[in-house]
């Protein structure tokens, strides 16, 4: 930092570029003499610093007002922007009629209704036409089957501890099957790794089954179970 030294007879003074100086009086004296300095390094430090603050405060307050200025540009740009979009708003409803809006919204939705209707009528259309196709399957698979002459059919073996296999062949009808676990279920059966298999008209059933709670089964009581079950089904 440049500085300048001045000296009178009376006083002396050390004055750093920037800053304030300060002076004292003194007697007058040789520049060689080490004494003369009345402003002392502490006080340089200082000035020092507070100039650096006042600089710094100095740059805060211009990026402040920078920040201040870019905020209330934008505040006026969005402003500006509603109050143009607003006006055109206004200006779209006092051109259009509001009736012949109205008049068009409610021919909008009738149409969608008409739609929906069609749309109802085309479904219960092919759900009847699937219930029929799937009646008239049923009806061949059983003529099927009385022609093969496929008959009923339980057979029951042990295989490991409470468990037994079970095969069933009996003759395909719409909902058999779930009549056949419900049954199974309300005498305490439970079926493990069951298998289904569906072949001119007849249904081939083959699974593991256990009683609940580890209850054993005996086979011929359960053969018999299978089969008064599978003749009320």
């Amino acid at each position: 930092m440049r500085s300048t030294y001045i000296a009178t007879n009376q006083f002396s003074i050390y004055k750093p570029f920037g800053t304030h100086f300060s002076f004292c009086t003194f007697p007058q004296m040789e520049y060689e003499d080490e004494d003369w300095l009345c402003v002392t390094m502490e006080e340089f430090s200082l000035a020092t610093e507070n100039g650096s603050n006042r600089q710094r405060m100095s740059r805060k307050r211009n990026f402040d007002d920078e920040t201040r200025e870019y905020k209330s540009k934008n505040l006026e740009t969005e402003r500006r922007r509603r109050e143009k979009l607003s006006s055109r708003l206004l200006m779209l409803r006092s051109i259009m009629n509001k009736a012949t809006i109205i008049e068009d919204a409610i021919t909008y939705i009738e149409k969608l209704q008409h739609k929906v209707q069609s749309l109802s009528q085309e479904l219960h259309q092919m759900e009847a036409t699937s219930e029929e196709t799937a009646e008239t399957k049923i009806d061949e698979i059983e003529e099927d089957m009385k022609n093969w002459g496929i008959q009923a059919e339980v057979r029951v073996a042990q295989i490991d501890g409470n468990k037994l296999w079970v095969k069933i062949v009996i003759e395909k009808k719409r909902g058999r099957f779930n009549k056949l676990m419900e049954a199974l279920n309300n005498f305490g059966i439970e079926l493990i790794d069951t298998n289904l298999t569906t072949t001119k008209g007849a249904l081939l059933i083959t699974s593991c089954i256990q009683g609940k709670d580890g209850e054993r089964l005996a086979i011929h009581q359960t053969k018999n179970l299978l089969q008064d079950i599978i003749n009320d089904i």
